[in-house]
């Protein structure tokens, strides 16, 4: 529920949207009988704070889960403001950094256990800016990729998935190369991935913070519809193998900041004229493999909406335009699974916990297994059309597995689980 924070609440900024107002917006927003299955949550307060007790964590579940929702991903407050610290920055801020993960790792793993997430990985980025980076590149490259290796070994010790957000505004993944060179550099693609958002994506194409790396010339005036697909093309053909969380948005191809917030891809609103994305189309670009068949890397799919007035968010119009965006992507690159299926399935971390398990013969948290979500009779695919997305009792981990243990895991997690029969999705 991030819109309701992000950029919002510090000096000179609109003031932040309360959790109840934002999951009522949700919750009332329709298309054709279609409702949203869930929400990804921001671990920050007004929200909800990182340092919740158990108790009070259920009352949150139970206050979501009223409302016909469930919770999807979670957004770990990584940030020097909010109590985390630049992962490339001093000891203690990087320290800070990695506890904040482990708060937030514990705090997913929780909803699993009670049954209120079925699915979702918990976001990150480098909590560091473009400038800082810069001064020494290779170097604060690899700071970052020592920091996110140990918020890796926290993940696993929870059973989660971490993804780290591109956004021109975070230095590492600032542009479409260095974020590729971060994430080899960390090393663990069955633990951290990369989270695409169609907005701020989109300015990769335009090098904004990095100009060398940018796939379309400099003024561009978006008159050739080829060649910015032919663009757009490797550009997620380079992405796709990492992303496991994904983001619909709108973008005009400009930048925006609010608040504590730095300038960032522009999120638009749905049916913004002036837009560069037709929304399901280029959805598909990530959603599908460069021979057309859909990935089914990610079970979900999720709306960011951040830094709109609140003027708008308040609109319940904006809610439905926004449902039926991401109903026209599901239709198109989605796919139907059953209940049985997904349960048996479980989540992706569900899958990687258990292989860890398998490899280290140890026990870890058992969670919980989950469906996919409502799944409105009639419709196509079985990603769900998610939530306007908002963005983010401490318990011990257990002791981390030792390097044999952890590369028998990955290679273990790699095997596709059995799945049922399922309904094809439609063809672009």
């Amino acid at each position: 529920m991030w819109p309701g924070l992000v950029g919002k609440g510090s000096p000179g900024a609109e003031p932040c949207i309360d959790l109840d107002t934002m999951l009522d917006l949700t919750a009332r927003a329709e298309v054709d009988g279609v409702k949203f299955d869930g929400v990804d949550i921001f671990l920050f307060e007004p929200h909800i704070n990182i340092d919740i007790g158990d108790d009070e964590l259920r009352r949150v579940a139970d206050k979501i889960q009223s409302r016909g929702l469930t919770v999807g991903s979670v957004v770990a407050p990584i940030w020097p403001p909010t109590g985390g610290g630049s992962a490339m920055g001093r000891a203690e801020e990087r320290r800070n950094f990695v506890q904040q993960v482990r708060k937030g790792c514990r705090i997913a793993a929780r909803l699993r256990e009670i049954g209120a997430r079925p699915y979702g990985i918990v976001r990150v980025d480098t909590a560091c800016s473009v400038t800082d980076w810069d001064k020494d590149p290779e170097g604060s490259t690899r700071l970052i990729a020592q920091t996110l290796r140990e918020a890796c070994d926290v993940a696993e010790d929870f059973g989660e998935r971490l993804a780290a957000e591109g956004e021109i505004c975070w230095g590492g993944l600032h542009s479409w190369r260095e974020a590729i060179k971060l994430l080899e550099a960390v090393g663990r693609p069955g633990t951290l991935g990369f989270q695409a958002d169609m907005a701020h994506t989109l300015l990769y194409l335009l090098g904004y913070n990095k100009p060398e790396d940018a796939l379309l010339p400099a003024g561009w005036d978006w008159s050739d519809p080829a060649a910015f697909d032919a663009a757009y093309r490797k550009l997620t053909s380079a992405l796709r193998p990492w992303t496991i969380d994904f983001h619909i948005a709108q973008n005009d191809a400009t930048v925006k900041g609010s608040g504590s917030h730095d300038k960032t891809g522009k999120h638009c609103m749905a049916k913004d004229p002036n837009g560069k994305l037709d929304i399901p189309r280029h959805a598909g670009f990530w959603m599908r493999d460069d021979a057309g068949k859909a990935t089914r890397a990610f079970r979900t799919i999720c709306w960011d909406g951040c830094m709109f007035p609140n003027s708008v968010m308040m609109q319940q119009q904006t809610w439905n335009d926004i449902l039926a965006a991401m109903i026209a992507v599901r239709d198109a690159h989605g796919w139907r699974e059953t209940s049985s299926a997904s349960a048996r399935e479980g989540t992706v971390a569900e899958v990687f916990s258990k292989a860890v398990r398998a490899a280290s013969g140890g026990t870890r948290r058992k969670a919980k297994g989950g469906t996919a979500g409502r799944k409105p009779a009639g419709r196509p695919g079985a990603r769900t059309a998610r939530k306007p997305a908002a963005r983010k009792a401490l318990g011990k981990p257990n002791k981390k597995t030792n390097k044999n243990t952890m590369a028998k895991a990955k290679k273990a997690a790699k095997k596709p689980a059995k799945k049922a029969a399922k309904k094809p999705a439609k063809k672009r």
